[in-house]
């Protein structure tokens, strides 16, 4: 059996691989870029002159293409490469708010919409002419806007089967709010990974005296929505569980949605011990903060505010302000989004990159091969905990991957 993240020997390729990465993920696209060129130079296949292996190694697999915008506003997607015979892999960033347009003169913001119309724009210049295409978009877009609770859109429900019927035959996301929008598009193939693991190594490189077990080591849920995931998360390291309950407003609703009125912590005490809070996103951040100061004041040892998606909607001042006043020790948010550089600079932030785990499931999926491990590697990272806690290194124990 090959080790985690390696494929086995006798695995071909279904066809040459191509990344078109759109503006929005160019700093992610270009690591996801290098680390792929750099494992394949490594690879050691007996012949690189079969076809089977035609441009199986290259420097670059990114495929060079134009988008035009016209002052009027309207724009045109341009293939400046043969696509033919191709497997591509399209990876964007529909929440990156700072690509910019111009248009009658005056610099505009791309908005999810803008950044989801470009992605249609690439797909309808392939022409049909690739073996197969894959989306990679991390951020569901319209993710939240998954199901119809009153006269409203299903906005997400419509781009999954909009893209099905484009032509593309493999989607792949992050912790989507509710996977289970998949049903939109039943035919179309639909996988959803999530960061645990990356959130594990970010959390063990960072802190050595972290202790991981039921007694030291509680991971919160801070609504009834992310509880899946967070015991997910503390099955997998053997810890504890609780969760939130968010109580809310009904009478009214502001900025969309009914107003929180209070969270009701249900578990066992935290008292003493380390938090681990999982979730999906941080927008505003008011929520979790709210969680965290509470938790703080059940004495929680210290508490670390793990999101996959940082987007930060409101600023950084909230954060600072409730990281001055000791709520909370660190958040940890992957790369898959935009980072404001000023993130990057603030002594409370963690990044889990995702590079090369997005590179290597491309990798995987390029070949046909099984991704059911690198999906759950549960008997992986039970290894890794049991090992740091018998007192070996995490650097030594947890691959950087």
């Amino acid at each position: 059996m090959p080790e985690f993240g390696q494929l086995e020997n006798n695995v071909l390729p279904v066809a040459p691989m191509k990344l078109i990465i759109m503006e929005s993920a160019a700093e992610l696209g270009a690591k996801i870029n290098r680390y792929l060129s750099d494992v394949r130079h490594a690879e050691n296949y007996m012949s690189f002159i079969d076809p089977v292996f035609k441009d199986y190694v290259q420097v670059d697999y990114r495929l060079p293409f134009t988008l035009d915008r016209f002052a009027s506003g309207e724009g045109k997607a341009t293939m400046d490469a043969s696509v033919r015979g191709r497997d591509l892999y399209i990876l964007t960033d529909v929440m990156n708010h700072s690509v910019t347009y111009e248009m009658r003169g005056i610099t505009n913001y791309k908005s999810p919409d803008d950044h989801y119309t470009d992605l249609k724009r690439v797909i309808a210049a392939l022409n049909g002419k690739a073996k197969r295409i894959t989306v990679i978009m991390p951020f569901l877009y319209e993710g939240r806007q998954h199901k119809r609770s009153d006269r409203e859109s299903l906005d997400c429900a419509v781009m999954l089967k909009e893209l099905t019927d484009m032509g593309v035959d493999n989607f792949i996301t992050f912790d989507a709010h509710d996977p289970r929008v998949l049903n939109a598009a039943p035919l179309g193939g639909f996988d959803n990974f999530l960061a645990s693991y990356q959130f594990l190594k970010a959390l063990l490189y960072g802190y050595s005296d972290l202790v991981v077990d039921k007694e030291h080591l509680t991971v919160i849920s801070p609504d009834e929505g992310a509880l899946d995931r967070a015991v997910y998360f503390a099955d997998v390291l053997g810890a504890d569980t609780g969760m939130f309950y968010k109580r809310r407003d009904y009478t009214r609703i502001e900025g969309g949605k009914n107003p929180i009125v209070a969270h009701e912590y249900l578990g066992e005490s935290v008292r003493d011990k380390d938090v681990i809070v999982i979730d999906d996103m941080i927008s505003s951040g008011a929520s979790i903060l709210d969680t965290a100061r509470q938790l703080k004041g059940m004495e929680a040892k210290r508490v670390f505010l793990c999101a996959t998606f940082g987007l930060f909607t409101d600023g950084l001042d909230l954060f600072d302000k409730a990281f001055a006043a000791g709520d909370f020790d660190r958040i940890i948010t992957t790369n898959f989004t935009y980072q404001d550089p000023a993130l990057r600079e603030r002594n409370w932030f963690l990044e889990a990159d995702m590079s090369k785990f997005l590179a290597m499931i491309i990798d995987f999926i390029n070949h046909d091969a099984s991704i059911t491990g690198v999906m759950t590697p549960t008997e992986k990272i039970h290894e890794f905990v049991r090992k740091y806690n018998a007192g070996a290194d995490a650097r030594d124990v947890i691959p950087d991957r």
